[in-house]
């Protein structure tokens, strides 16, 4: 069904730059600066955003270690589970960075359906809010509901707009990465 997952970023910085991987007060002053330049979508984000995210990543990485995961990170990086273009406005300069999912260990990738944010923290009932899958399941979720890229494309429907793949390892980013140097 999907063969590839997507990672959308700004062309100044690179991909997988992590605000989860600095030290609080560190991203804090990036983010800071970001929302004082007005710099795309992430400066939006609210000022308690850092604190939010970093719980939010913990809750995740329990619940896929529940699952039988094995994260080689503290906090993940993330990608969508398809290509999702209209991510690319975002950023100032968006790019978009696609790597097969087969170069992936299954055990190093969660998934939700939707955004970490809205799928952790909306309580409207339905049944994937609160979850994280593991490959075989969310292939059972995307054959119940479809893909929220294809049914929500303008949003609004919901904030179910794509897959959000959590990856916990380096190793399968790292090529890509220095491939973009």
């Amino acid at each position: 069904m999907v063969d590839f997952l997507y990672h959308y970023f700004d062309e100044s910085t690179g991909p997988f730059c992590n605000l989860s991987d600095l030290e609080l007060e560190e991203a804090e002053q990036i983010l800071n600066e970001i929302r004082r330049k007005k710099k795309g979508f992430a400066s939006r984000r609210s000022f308690n955003y850092l604190q939010i995210r970093h719980d939010l990543e913990l809750k995740v990485r329990d619940l896929f270690i529940e699952k039988g995961g094995k994260p080689k990170r503290s906090h993940p990086h993330y990608m969508t589970f398809g290509e999702c273009k209209w991510l690319l406005d975002w950023y100032p300069k968006g790019r978009e960075l696609h790597i097969p999912i087969t170069e992936f260990d299954r055990d190093t990738i969660s998934f939700t359906y939707g955004d970490l944010f809205p799928t952790m923290r909306y309580n409207d009932g339905k049944f994937y809010r609160g979850q994280v899958y593991m490959l075989d399941e969310i292939y059972q979720v995307i054959n119940k509901c479809g893909l929220p890229q294809e049914w929500n494309s303008e949003g609004d429907k919901g904030p179910e707009r794509y897959i959000e793949v959590q990856i916990w390892d380096d190793r399968p980013i790292g090529k890509y990465i220095s491939e973009l140097k």
